[in-house]
């Protein structure tokens, strides 16, 4: 099979009319609430082409040298087979991690310091992703959708619980509400997040914090310190500038509309 048959479509019976119940377009579609909608203090990070701008990390799944990720201009989940997503490779504005659906994460090459940043992601059935201020700091995706409250760290909303040098795990916040969309559906995160802070010798002086992090259109967190990175981060020192990453080794995520500003 030829690597772009490989990358055409994500599960075998992609082309099947099962899943032509929900095809969303990227270049016309976003959230109603998406805040970048009119208003140009936002910049996006994605190019609505190419993955340009992006790198791959290899996480737990990668292997060296192949890059799952790619684009398309539309993604489709089906109840005929859930834990699928099923998209064409074909320059676009959506992004999709690929025919393993347990790959590589992809890394911006832009460096962010304090940062909003709006991201719209669509998951299949318990599929596991999320979203890395700093490449360090995850904001957790995960097919919660239904799960009675309270809510865990790991869930949907969740932050992710931190590791000591041992990788023993500890801390983590949980999502105030379940906010979590069924399997299929466009879902997005707008987060306020404020970089840890050093002296000028380098020494940290503030944890790097989550002042508010949105979901859904409803507020899961305010005021979330995150002392050291989460598990499964970018192996960075933490640092008043470093990059986004978006987590791709744990199951199938479709990402559009990634829109950063400054933090206000």
């Amino acid at each position: 099979m030829t690597d772009f048959n490989r990358r055409k479509f994500l599960g075998t019976a992609a082309a099947s009319a099962a899943f032509a119940a929900r095809v969303l377009t990227a270049r016309q579609d976003s959230q109603l609430e998406a805040p970048f909608r009119g208003n140009k203090s936002w910049r996006p990070l994605l190019n609505g082409v190419d993955l340009s701008g992006w790198h791959s990390e290899l996480g737990w799944h990668g292997v060296p040298g192949r890059v799952e990720w790619f684009t398309t201009t539309a993604v489709a989940w089906s109840g005929a087979n859930p834990k699928m997503l099923a998209a064409t490779a074909a320059p676009g504005g959506i992004i999709v991690n690929g025919v393993e659906t347990h790959t590589t994460n992809l890394v911006a090459d832009r460096k962010f310091g304090d940062i909003e940043l709006y991201a719209e992601f669509m998951v299949s059935k318990d599929s596991n992703s999320g979203v890395y201020l700093h490449g360090l700091y995850e904001v957790q995706i995960l097919d919660s959708y239904g799960k009675p409250e309270p809510m865990k760290y790991f869930d949907g909303g969740g932050i992710y619980e931190q590791v000591d040098k041992n990788n023993k795990g500890f801390g983590g916040t949980p999502p105030r509400v379940n906010a979590c969309r069924a399997p299929g559906e466009w879902q997005y995160y707008h987060i306020w997040f404020r970089a840890p802070r050093f002296n000028s010798a380098g020494r940290k002086t503030g944890d790097a914090t989550f002042i508010k992090v949105i979901y859904n259109g409803q507020i899961v967190h305010e005021n979330v310190a995150s002392g050291s990175p989460t598990r499964s981060a970018l192996e960075l020192p933490e640092a008043s500038v470093n990059p986004i990453m978006l987590q791709g080794d744990h199951g199938p995520v479709a990402f559009r509309n990634i829109y950063f500003r400054p933090l206000r």
